[in-house]
């Protein structure tokens, strides 16, 4: 039975995976390399300790990554401060239909605790979550569990009880090494066919979540 459901945040929550992919290339065109779009895509959700060892596999040891992700975090930084954060389609009314049903909600992010805390509140949703969960704050993020069993500890249920929202492979793959259930909402991509195995359900948006739901708990 689902008691509660874990959101992902950057592609699921908030309409910021786009802008990440932009600066992502655009910082490390500009050290002099080319990353393919397959390749962009694929490490979303990395931590920075499997984001590094990624690029360095493709692009050679000398790669700079700490230069490019601060490069990347400056042009993502004026990127926000310009335009604010954008929620994804149907958050609210999820959210709300959630409540409703008595579920519980929490998030389980890549991202660290204060930008999370401010993105959330931005968009007027922070007060809807039991929990905030930062992977910036555990041994491991994503693609790794911790962040997910940690979320699952904070809000008292077992991981097998929880469905975990995700719009990345990576992010599908940390939540499915918890033992959560595990769903994927189309953001820049859908899932991989070795992702696909393992979801209970992909969704065009977060309204598709519902049906999900309900045919796993029949609320």
């Amino acid at each position: 039975m689902i008691h509660a459901v874990i959101f992902d945040m950057d592609g699921t929550l908030i309409d910021t995976e786009k802008h990440l992919y932009q600066y992502w290339k655009q910082a490390t065109q500009e050290l002099g390399y080319e990353l393919t779009h397959e390749q962009l895509l694929r490490f979303r959700s990395f931590s920075k300790e499997y984001a590094e060892p990624y690029f360095k596999k493709m692009l050679g040891p000398d790669f700079d990554f700490l230069a490019v992700r601060e490069r990347r975090i400056e042009l993502m930084r004026a990127h926000i401060e310009k335009y604010g954060v954008e929620k994804k389609p149907g958050v609210d009314e999820l959210l709300d239909w959630l409540t409703e049903k008595n579920y519980k909600k929490a998030v389980s992010t890549a991202t660290d605790e204060e930008r999370t805390r401010t993105y959330l509140k931005q968009i007027g949703i922070y007060h809807q979550f039991d929990r905030i969960s930062c992977a910036p704050s555990l041994p491991h993020g994503k693609p790794m569990p911790d962040v997910y069993l940690y979320a699952c500890e904070q809000i008292g249920e077992k991981p097998e009880n929880c469905l975990a929202v995700e719009d990345s492979d990576n992010g599908a793959l940390s939540a499915y090494r918890a033992g959560c259930k595990v769903a994927m909402v189309k953001d820049l991509a859908g899932p991989l066919p070795e992702t696909s195995r393992f979801l209970e359900g992909t969704a065009e948006n977060l309204l598709g979540l519902i049906p999900i739901l309900e045919r796993l708990t029949g609320k």
